[in-house]
């Protein structure tokens, strides 16, 4: 069985005149298997939203190559990387700036459809079969970011993020921002959503106790690298480096 997601020699270098060039990435390595769910955690600034940034084209990468299902995505542009985002998607961390305040949650959920050919009906019935899919009733569709909850928000950004039925989703921070009861049921929500549609996901987070209930493996990134992985318990109880002590101690 081949990896759904293989990330070689990954860099990322940012430049800045007449200032030291800093590496956010350093060169890391990793896979993720069809169905399974990937933590990977570190401090602010460790590079994990970079990280995922990389992977999902939003930024250039300075050295390395990410393999999407087989291929190549590490320089693909126009085409080519729409194509890409239909078996990848993300979940980011604020779900209100996510979507555009002056559009419907139904018309941004719908978008990718509407970009596929569907026709006005087709979009509005699977819009409403998604929210309801995420917890959520068919009438949100009609509504705006702001006059839903940060928990309703991010259940609809799921719903934006599996419309098109992707293999991978990458959540960055995705619960970040929400309070610990909505928290925990949106790491439910993307814990069916996991089963029902046989999604691999990439969860990015600083929690390592969220991580260590949700994810099958985990990585931990510092200071641009990957210094421990490992399945959560064993890296819980028995750390290896020096920094995932600490940082383990840090919430214990």
């Amino acid at each position: 069985m081949q990896p759904i997601l293989k990330v070689e020699n990954l860099t990322k270098v940012f430049k800045s005149s007449g200032r030291p060039d800093f590496t956010a990435v350093d060169h890391i390595g990793f896979e993720l298997m069809p169905g399974e769910c990937l933590g990977l955690i570190g401090e602010s600034g460790s590079g994990k939203s970079t990280v995922a940034n990389l992977i999902t084209r939003l930024t250039d990468m300075s050295e390395g190559k990410v393999i999407l299902d087989g291929q190549d995505i590490s320089r693909l542009s126009g085409r080519g990387l729409r194509d890409a985002y239909r078996k990848m998607q993300m979940v980011f961390q604020t779900p209100t700036e996510s979507f555009d305040p002056r559009r419907s949650l139904g018309d941004g959920i719908g978008e990718s459809l509407r970009n596929l050919g569907q026709s006005r009906a087709e979009v509005k019935a699977r819009v409403g079969s998604l929210l309801t899919q995420c917890g959520l009733t068919p009438d949100f569709a009609g509504r705006y970011p702001h006059q839903v909850s940060g928990g309703q928000c991010q259940r609809a950004a799921i719903a934006r993020a599996i419309a098109i039925e992707p293999r991978l989703l990458i959540c960055d921070e995705a619960t970040s921002a929400l309070d610990v009861t909505i928290q925990k049921e949106v790491v439910q929500l993307l814990g069916r959503l996991r089963e029902q549609l046989h999604l691999s996901i990439l969860f990015i987070c600083h929690d390592i106790a969220l991580v260590q209930q949700f994810c099958d493996r985990v990585l931990v990134m510092y200071k641009g690298k990957i210094v421990e992985e490992g399945v959560p318990d064993a890296v819980i109880r028995n750390p290896r480096n020096e920094y995932t002590k600490r940082l383990i101690e840090s919430i214990l």
